[in-house]
């Protein structure tokens, strides 16, 4: 079996996108996945191409005890969609802006939301304007573990 690239998507790539990356390394580091599925994030802006993450998105890492080592912000790539098997958008307006980039619409770019239909939130909240980094962590959690669930059933790992 190749390995499982995920590529999560939000406007910056600085505050969701990020988190949502680490995060879900961190749960298939420890689900002992590591060789099989692989993660990385991008914004749809390119506005903080090269740059780290918001302090807020490495402190909650921090929290959690979960590295964020090594990220550098980046804009989406046309060629992203042929190299990743997920693209997943953080919220409508990043998906609308992903399905003009790739032109493309199936079943490997959605909305990280339609993983938990009972969230009780169609859109992951950006914490670059709600200031509230814990309340994005905690939705990107439930989602992230019904992304690896979905992945596991899905390729029998």
């Amino acid at each position: 079996m190749t390995k499982i690239h995920i590529l999560f998507v939000c406007l910056g790539n600085i505050c969701r996108s990020p988190m949502a990356e680490y995060l879900m390394r961190d749960k298939v580091k420890k689900a002992g996945l590591q060789q099989k599925i692989e993660t990385a994030s991008a914004g749809t802006s390119g506005w903080n191409d090269g740059q780290d993450m918001h302090c807020g998105t490495a402190d909650i890492l921090d929290l959690y005890k979960i590295s964020s080592e090594g990220f550098i912000s980046r804009k989406v790539r046309s060629k992203d969609w042929v190299f990743f098997d997920y693209i997943i958008a953080m919220d409508d307006k990043n998906l609308q802006d992903l399905q003009s980039i790739f032109m493309q619409n199936n079943e490997k770019l959605f909305k990280i939301t339609t993983l938990c239909p009972d969230l009780g939130v169609d859109n992951i909240p950006d914490p670059w304007y709600t200031h509230n980094f814990q309340q994005t962590y905690t939705l990107l959690d439930q989602c992230c573990d019904a992304l690896l669930t979905k992945i596991r059933k899905k390729y029998s790992i």
